[in-house]
């Protein structure tokens, strides 16, 4: 049964093909600044005098706390340049069970870092949680070097996932799979002073994908991304 996603939210988007999987993960921006805070305490200090008699003295201490440094706002990509300060996903509690709901988080959150690798360039949390057997993972650390080489970035192309849903029924590799539905939106592959290399239609309907995932060693690790 799928599970509907609610396309009024922040999105998890992937743009994926037979070629390569990327996909670009747009959040919003936030940016945080802080007053500086000021707690303050009394001493108390005592001074015995030589003749034994003892006087005290309140001294008030102001002592300020830290300023929190302000948080850098996210900017997604344009045609003027790549995107900046790209939140890291944050893997939650349930995508690290062996559960039909855990896999369910764990396949979100596999595409979250997907999203991030394309707005980043960084991939290395994909491979972290996928198999060398995924030849889409790896045409996909493939595409995003070359399209984060030197001074290039990608804008837009993001894959918003509408449904997904599993079984949660073992194959006899061992394998679970998810099945999502997703659907692309426009973007551009580019470089400096207004070069387009590449442009990508989107879709317009949702096309479904299926993802395999082992769990081995108390965490998910995704075998195979394709199409069906």
């Amino acid at each position: 049964m799928f599970r509907t996603r609610a396309l009024s939210s922040i999105p998890i988007s992937a743009r994926m093909s037979a070629a390569a999987v990327a996909a670009v993960l747009v959040l919003g921006g936030c940016s945080g600044s802080g007053e500086p805070e000021a707690e303050a305490a009394e001493n108390v200090s005592s001074s015995a005098s030589p003749s034994g008699s003892a006087s005290a003295s309140e001294t008030a201490t102001q002592t300020a706390t830290p300023t929190p440094t302000p948080t850098a706002a996210y900017k997604p990509a344009t045609a003027e340049g790549p995107a900046e300060n790209v939140p890291l996903p944050v893997m939650p509690e349930l995508a690290k069970e062996k559960s039909k709901e855990g896999l369910e988080a764990f396949a979100e959150y596999w595409f979250s870092l997907v999203n991030y690798g394309y707005e980043t360039g960084d991939t290395s949390r994909v491979k972290e949680l996928s198999s060398p057997e995924c030849e889409l993972c790896e045409a996909y650390y493939v595409a995003m070097e070359k399209g984060h080489a030197g001074e290039d970035w990608v804008q837009g192309g993001t894959l918003s996932i509408v449904a997904l849903g599993t079984k949660f029924v073992e194959t006899p590799e061992g394998r679970y799979q998810v099945i999502l539905s997703i659907k692309s939106a426009p973007g551009n592959d580019r470089g400096p002073n207004g070069v387009i290399y590449r442009e990508h239609t989107p879709s317009k309907d949702s096309f479904a994908q299926i993802m395999e995932a082992t769990y081995v060693e108390g965490r998910w690790v995704v075998d195979l991304v394709e199409g069906i």
